[in-house]
């Protein structure tokens, strides 16, 4: 049972469980948060409708009951988990099964554990959060005592995470959550007595007394409180230098040691691993700071001139996409542009496995914007024949961008992330396992084969949780909005803390206008905007609003969609709007493109689902 985020049951086989209708998850939410305790039939009634409760009732929440145990029990006549007891009803579910007992279990049991074992103890504990506490019933009056305290519990148990890190020695990781815990928590003075902490043992002493300058004018000036006094303790420590605030694990904190030591080793060797270093920055959720590194770290390799220095560098960072836009564009162009000059350069010589990494980037880089097709399959092709697994996996992640050359290619990018999933598997490639069952989940969607879709979704969140994988949840996490059937609203939030641009820009408000009714009835948003989605999505919302004119004054000039993930969907924005405003030149150019795609639903970035696409295309002419 999953409650912190999307209500969720999930069965011993991984596939989830079907709960029934919003009644029921709150019915099912409600006596959760009993603990155990029966909750009478007439609260029940009074809290699942607190205004105007049905003449039955009473009868409609015994029917819930009865499909709620039918769905979760495997004895129906002799319940354990949900069981009635007089006039009400409790849910004992093993506490293991549900993710509030296992965090609040594992927060219990890190606080008598050394260091190192309180530290898992207690990532294991946030790694069950994937939302917001009973993230659909947030309004519910029953919710807000549980949410409050489950927030709670959140912050406290980052804090005390962070405070094991330090004392783990492990201080970027500690200082980078609390960063992110006072800019959402600024009232939290022990979040902030850490960050200086931390920020101290890094060996930044003036960031440090900065942070506790501000945690002192934010405390004072903005909440009207007066700061604990250990902050003002801490400043004088670290003014001081006091020798105790060093960290317990200096002596034995190796990332520290090998980082002092580095600065000796030859500038060629530090390049090649700052760039396994950006690499892991990137699918660790750093996007936007590992993109910068990247450029610089590839404009430093071109200085020395050795275009294998500059191949290695650039192909070190096999990070492979699963989004067709690239957050940056023109970074992505500046990768591309480099690649294409130290093939160049390589010319016929050099190492066969440093220009299958340079075409593997070229076409991931190129992604929504080119074909370079033709430089993924030389890649593969190199990759295949040295036996790579690494590289074939990185060279199928450049074919699998690259995969988009006309609508209706969803079995073949299925066939190719298959491979990507068996080669990462054999080889213990978790990044490469995540980015295969991605774009499988997605080609999947497309083809209508969802119960396969949503068993690599499964395993997509174990990996991302074990692995340290977050933007895989994003995925995951509109691909179950999207499967719900769950209003486009709810995936704002999880595009606006993405960190992906290409992901996010215009993509909520696309899922807005993709979800209005063909006949009008639903207004969107006076504000709505589609961004870069905007040539495709304006002409339909002119025809539905019955603006026949301007509709078909944009469908003369409608381009035709990008060669990605949304190719199909868009094509069919513009087939309905012309079949609404009457334009049939538009409404056979759609059709064409959208013809080889006719087996499938417009559904394959696992984003957004329109239906399948056989239904909307008139008969080919004879």
């Amino acid at each position: 049972m999953r409650v912190l985020g999307p209500v969720r049951v999930v069965g011993a086989d991984g596939r989830p469980v079907a709960l029934g209708g919003r009644r029921q998850r709150e019915l099912l939410c409600l006596l959760l948060t009993a603990r155990g305790r029966v909750v009478g039939v007439e609260r029940l009634v009074d809290e699942l409708w607190p205004d105007d409760p049905p003449p039955r009732a009473k009868g409609a929440v015994r029917t819930f009951v009865s499909d709620l145990r039918r769905a979760l029990e495997a004895d129906r006549r002799r319940p354990r988990v949900l069981v009635t007891e007089g006039a009400g009803y409790a849910l004992r579910p093993p506490p293991e099964c549900v993710d509030v007992r296992r965090a609040e279990r594992w927060a219990e049991q890190a606080g008598g554990a050394p260091p190192e074992e309180a530290a898992r103890l207690l990532g294991d504990a946030l790694a069950q959060w994937r939302g917001e506490p009973f993230e659909e019933f947030a309004d519910a009056e029953w919710a807000r005592a549980e949410r409050a305290r489950l927030a709670e519990l959140r912050v406290r148990t980052v804090e005390r995470l962070a405070r094991a890190r330090l004392d783990t020695g492990r201080i970027d990781e500690a200082v980078a959550s609390l960063s992110a815990l006072v800019g959402s928590h600024p009232w939290r003075e022990e979040a902030w007595r850490l960050l200086a902490l931390g920020l101290y043992r890094g060996g930044r002493r003036r960031d440090a007394l900065a942070a506790l300058a501000g945690a002192r004018a934010r405390l004072v000036d903005e909440l009207g409180l007066d700061p604990d006094p250990r902050l003002a303790e801490l400043e004088v420590r670290i003014l001081r230098g006091d020798p105790a605030l060093r960290s317990p694990a200096s002596e034995r904190d190796v990332w520290s040691n090998a980082a002092a030591a580095y600065a000796s080793v030859p500038a060629r060797s530090r390049l090649e691993t700052t760039a396994a270093l950006i690499s892991d920055l990137a699918v660790s959720g750093a996007v936007a700071a590992a993109a910068e590194q990247r450029l610089e770290a590839i404009t430093a390799a071109e200085r020395f001139g050795d275009p294998e220095l500059t191949a290695r560098v650039i192909g070190r960072f096999d990070v492979p996409g699963v989004w067709t836009r690239s957050d940056d564009p023109e970074g992505a162009a500046a990768v591309v542009a480099a690649a294409e000059r130290t093939l160049d350069r390589l010319g016929d010589g050099g190492s066969r496995a440093a220009r299958a990494r340079l075409l593997a980037t070229v076409a991931m880089e190129s992604r929504g914007t080119a074909d370079r097709g033709a430089q993924a399959r030389e890649a593969e092709r190199i990759a295949r024949e040295l036996g790579d697994p690494r590289l074939l996996c990185t060279a199928l992640a450049g074919r699998l961008m690259q995969e988009f050359g006309r609508t209706g290619l969803a079995g073949r990018r299925r066939d190719l992330a298959a491979e990507v999933v068996d080669v990462a598997v054999d080889h213990d490639l978790a990044t490469f396992e995540v980015h295969g069952r991605i774009s499988r989940m997605q080609a999947l969607s497309a083809l209508g084969l969802f119960a396969e879709a949503d068993a690599d979704a499964e395993r997509v969140d174990a990996l991302a949780d074990r692995f340290d994988r977050p933007l895989a949840a994003v995925f995951t996490a509109l691909y179950r909005r999207m499967r719900e059937d769950r209003p486009p609203a709810e995936a704002a939030a999880v595009l606006a803390r993405s960190g992906m641009a290409g992901l996010a820009e215009g993509t909520a408000a696309l899922l807005e206008a993709a979800s209005l009714p063909d006949g009008g009835g639903i207004d969107p948003a006076p504000d709505l905007d589609p961004g870069p989605y905007a040539p495709w999505v304006l002409p339909w919302l002119a025809a539905r609003a019955g603006d026949r004119d301007r509709a078909r004054a944009l469908l003369d000039a409608v381009p035709a969609p990008p060669h990605d993930l949304l190719q199909e969907a868009l094509w069919l924005l513009v087939l309905k709007a012309a079949r609404l405003a009457g334009h049939p030149a538009a409404l056979r150019r759609a059709a064409d493109a959208l013809r080889p795609a006719s087996a499938e639903r417009a559904a394959g970035s696992a984003l957004l689902d329109l239906g399948p696409i056989a239904p909307w295309l008139p008969a080919p002419p004879l």
